[in-house]
């Protein structure tokens, strides 16, 4: 989890009126798990129509669940660490980025973790049966960008109380992440998040080549 310290920049307007497009994808995500579990629970879906998985992918099935797993989450635990992340630094993203850039950011940072993440299984864990849930790619695509653009802005995560520069920061959660999935057998989607994060680290990268004078006085912002 990640909480932004205090910053002030002016709000642009968003396609869904006074609401917030980071507002509207919590709600989504939240109704969406609620939707989902219910109907597994039910027996009326099986995890294979909603939840990624490399084999069905490679047979050709179930290609909705490229969008269908960014809105399912694995547990309470797993949608709240999600969407109070997304509820903070979604927010400054998209106050940056505008309502509408930031929505297609979100969405294809997603995506993209989803295909980096089928493709990873294939070329190097070999593990097609693994299923991946969860807004943790999209979200590692913000964080990636974060890094790229507010590199020097504090934040804190977890439940450290020291705040840590998001250039820091960022690559630390990938880290810690990846070692608790390992020392603990704990399925967690890394290639995932590594995969939103890339896509994230490029979008920065061409938005500080496009706009130059404009990153360079977000980054000072932050400092």
């Amino acid at each position: 989890m990640v909480r932004i310290s205090s910053f002030s920049l002016k709000k642009r307007k968003s396609p869904f009126g006074s609401v917030s497009v980071t507002f509207i994808l919590i709600l989504i995500n939240v109704i969406a798990f609620i939707f989902f579990a219910t109907l597994l629970a039910l027996d009326v879906l099986s995890l294979d129509s909603i939840a990624l998985k490399p084999s069905n992918i490679t047979q050709g099935k179930y290609l909705w669940t490229f969008v269908t797993s960014m809105f399912m989450h694995g547990g309470l635990f797993h949608i709240f660490a999600n969407m109070f992340s997304l509820l903070f630094i979604g927010s400054l993203v998209e106050r940056l980025l505008g309502a509408k850039r930031y929505f297609y950011f979100y969405m294809i940072s997603g995506l993209l973790a989803g295909v980096f993440f089928v493709l990873s299984s294939l070329i190097f864990t070999g593990d097609f049966n693994t299923f991946a849930v969860g807004a943790s790619g999209a979200l590692f695509g913000i964080v990636g960008l974060l890094v790229l653009l507010t590199p020097n802005l504090p934040v804190y995560i977890f439940f450290i109380p020291i705040p840590v520069k998001m250039k820091y920061a960022g690559i630390g959660i990938l880290v810690v992440l990846w070692f608790i999935s390992i020392a603990g057998d704990v399925p967690i989607g890394n290639t995932a998040h590594l995969g939103g994060f890339v896509v994230g680290i490029v979008y920065g990268l061409y938005l500080k080549n496009k706009f130059p004078n404009k990153t360079r006085m977000i980054s000072r912002h932050f400092r």
